[in-house]
């Protein structure tokens, strides 16, 4: 008997899928297990497998084609069954999807002109009065004035062409913007006295549309709702880095593999959401909830955007772990195989744009977090020591804090105890 393989739920967040590359072609036996498709989410490339035997009947998407949770992706069965009673009954995405909406009809008269700030401007008289066609080949009121709609000799004025050199088709030989339009297409317009030769027209470049993925639909989805929704406030400090520079060096000596600047901001957040739980939080609507656990989620640049893995109980992890787990994450991610599970659940997000020489940002909260710290490039500036200026190391920090969650004075506290924990590195690995 012919069944329907339908869209699965491949993430939390998930609405629709879709299709990244078909691993089978109609005609295609199939077994239970096989992996059909891969599937683009708003978060990873999924696998989709199948769960009984059979042969591909009908593929019903195209590669790049969306298909909506729940809805039907292919159709297995025996070798030459019959499936138009599937079809019929939605199997077909087409046939699922709504139809268009009419575009609403705006037509727009030859005289009518939009001015930016007053709106609408119409020339009443050529409305009001019934066309005829013209007798001469310039349009002239009693007095000696010629007639013309007043969007024609604006733009007649403005492509330099004389009035009376134009045959108007308006009402009584009245001069419109066709006809203006038409006598530019015929003459061209000269070039300013001034000028000894024309200006070359620039070349122009194509545009190019890009297809949005899933996974910038649910970025702007997600951070829309959270700029819009949290109220957001910031608060930045600067580190002094030297002492932090020195201990890394140190502890790339014996370590396994390399710690980053990164892997220590890790740590020292770890560390102070620890200290300070009210960060550690989220807003739940009818209660705030204070996280005895801290995961802290890092975000990772991919192809199609951003992507935020968890290292989960940050605080209870030694360097040399918190390195290889994000470097680990952070492969998945762009190789887009990141399952669910290693993106959810986190407390606090980071974001380091410091390896991009970017010294100072402000980045959108991750909900449900109540905050996300925007890490700069550690810069090498003057400072004042003892009275003498002598060379620094220094590091701009952002916090983005939601106030229903955080207030200024306790954002302030955090801040100070990570720069304290990054001015004094070995504190943080006792």
């Amino acid at each position: 008997m012919a069944i329907k393989i339908e869209m699965p739920k491949l993430s939390d967040t998930m609405e629709e899928g879709v299709i990244a590359k078909w691993n089978v072609k109609e005609g295609d036996a199939v077994n239970a297990g096989d992996i059909i498709a891969e599937v683009e989410t708003d978060k990873a490339t999924m696998d989709v497998e199948v769960y009984d035997p059979g042969v591909i009947l009908k593929l019903l998407a195209a590669e790049g084609d969306a298909v909506p949770l729940g809805k039907p992706m292919a159709i297995i069965g025996e070798k030459g069954e019959d499936i138009s009673a599937l079809l019929d009954d939605g199997g077909s995405d087409k046939a699922d999807e709504p139809a268009p909406k009419a575009e609403k009809e705006v037509t727009k008269k030859d005289d009518d002109f939009t001015d930016p700030i007053f709106g609408g401007i119409e020339d009443k008289t050529d409305k009001a009065a019934p066309k005829e066609s013209a007798s001469s080949d310039s349009a002239s009121e009693s007095d000696g004035r010629i007639k013309a709609s007043p969007l024609a000799r604006k733009i007649a004025e403005e492509k330099g062409l004389n009035l009376s050199q134009i045959k108007g088709t308006g009402p009584d030989g009245r001069i419109i913007k066709k006809d203006v339009e038409s006598a530019k297409a015929e003459s061209p317009e000269p070039a300013p006295a001034a000028e000894k030769a024309a200006t070359p027209a620039m070349p122009t470049e194509g545009d190019e549309d890009l297809r949005i993925s899933q996974m910038r639909k649910a970025i702007a989805k997600r951070l829309a709702e959270s700029k819009f929704t949290n109220p957001h406030f910031y608060e930045t400090i600067d580190i002094d880095m030297k002492r932090s520079i020195a201990a890394r060096a140190e502890l790339n000596v014996t370590s396994d593999v390399k710690i980053s600047f990164n892997d220590l901001v890790v740590k020292a957040c770890a560390v102070a959401l620890k200290k300070h739980k009210n960060v550690n939080a989220s807003w739940l609507g009818d209660v705030i909830r204070q996280h005895g656990d801290v995961h802290i989620a890092v975000a990772v640049a991919v192809e199609d955007g951003l992507v935020t893995p968890v290292i989960t109980h940050a605080d209870k992890k030694g360097m040399s772990k918190i390195s290889a787990e994000t470097k680990e994450l952070a492969a998945a991610a762009r190789d887009k195989k990141l399952k669910p599970e290693q993106m959810e659940g986190s407390t606090f997000t980071i974001s380091n744009l410091g390896m991009f020489g970017i010294e100072e940002f402000t980045s959108i909260i991750n909900p449900p977090n109540a905050a996300i710290l925007a890490v700069g490039a550690i810069r090498d500036v003057p400072v004042v020591e003892d009275g003498a200026v002598v060379p620094g190391k220094r590091m701009k920090v952002t916090l983005s804090a939601d106030h229903r969650v955080v207030d200024g004075a306790k954002a302030a506290e955090f801040l100070n105890t990570l720069r304290g924990l990054l001015e004094n590195p070995m504190s943080m690995l006792l």
